[in-house]
C-alpha cells in the first residue's frame, strides 16, 4: 500500500485579506503579519522531512511556500509552481468588500455571511450559487474548481514515492472544499492564516488527519 502525507497550508495574510476584499484569482502581496504567519508555519514544520514541495501560482503563496522552506532542510529551489492549487474564481465579485458581497448574495436565501452559505448550504453548492449570480458567468461553479484541483492532487501523488511527505502552499477556500470532500470535518470555521491541515493518501484514498491547526503541534 504506498501512503502520501500531504501538508496543506494556507497562504499568510495579504492586505485584500486585511481590508476584508473577496481574494480569489486576484492577487495581493503578504503583510507584515502575513509574514509572520508563513514564518510560524516554517517554525512548526520545520521537523518535517518533505520530499517535495508545491504552492498554487499566486503570489502570496508562492512567498509563504518559500519561507515555510527557509526553515526546513528541503532546499527552496525544490518549490514547484501547480496552477491547480489557486483559490477558486469568485469571477465579477473579485476585490469587493466581502461583508457586503456575503449579504447580497447570501441574503436572499437566509445568509448573511460566507460561513453562515457554508453551514446551510454545503461549500459546493456556495459555489454554484456564486456562479449563477455572477453576471459574466466567470465564478467558478463546483465541478469547474473540482476539474482544475483534482488532477492537481493526482499529478502530486502519482509524482511521490510511498512514505513521503509533501508541503502544499494554498488558500483557504481550496483548503475547506478538499476538507469538505474527503471528510465530514465542519468546514464553517474559517481556515486561518499560516494554518496546517494533513491529508493522507493512501491507494487513491484520502483522508483528513486534520483541519486548520495553527496552534497545536503538527507531526
Amino acid at each position: 500500500m504506498a501512503t502520501v502525507e500531504l501538508y496543506l497550508v494556507r497562504h499568510g495574510q495579504t492586505f485584500l485579506n486585511k481590508y476584508f476584499r473577496i481574494q480569489g484569482w486576484i492577487d495581493a502581496p503578504l503583510t507584515d503579519k502575513g509574514l509572520a504567519d508563513a514564518k510560524r508555519a516554517g517554525q512548526r514544520l520545520a521537523d518535517i522531512p518533505f520530499a517535495a514541495a508545491y504552492a498554487s501560482d499566486m503570489s502570496r503563496a508562492q512567498k509563504t511556500a518559500d519561507i515555510i522552506l527557509a526553515a526546513n532542510a528541503l532546499d527552496q529551489s525544490a518549490l514547484q509552481t501547480e496552477p491547480a492549487f489557486r483559490e477558486e474564481s469568485f469571477g465579477f465579485f473579485e476585490g469587493m468588500d466581502e461583508g457586503e458581497t456575503w449579504h447580497t448574495v447570501g441574503s436572499p436565501k437566509g445568509f448573511h455571511t460566507f460561513n453562515d452559505m457554508i453551514a446551510g448550504l454545503t461549500i459546493e453548492k456556495t459555489k454554484d450559487m456564486f456562479h449563477a449570480q455572477d453576471p459574466y458567468g466567470d465564478a467558478e461553479d463546483n465541478a469547474a474548481f473540482w476539474a482544475r484541483l483534482q488532477p492537481g492532487f493526482d499529478r502530486v501523488v502519482a509524482a511521490a514515492n510511498d512514505g513521503d511527505k509533501v508541503l502544499i502552499a494554498t488558500h483557504s477556500t481550496t483548503i475547506r472544499s478538499t476538507v469538505s470532500k474527503f471528510s465530514n470535518i465542519d468546514i464553517s470555521v474559517p481556515v486561518e492564516n499560516g494554518s496546517i491541515t494533513k491529508l493522507t493518501v493512501t491507494d487513491g484514498q484520502y483522508h483528513v488527519d486534520y483541519y486548520n491547526n495553527f496552534k497545536g503541534p503538527v507531526h
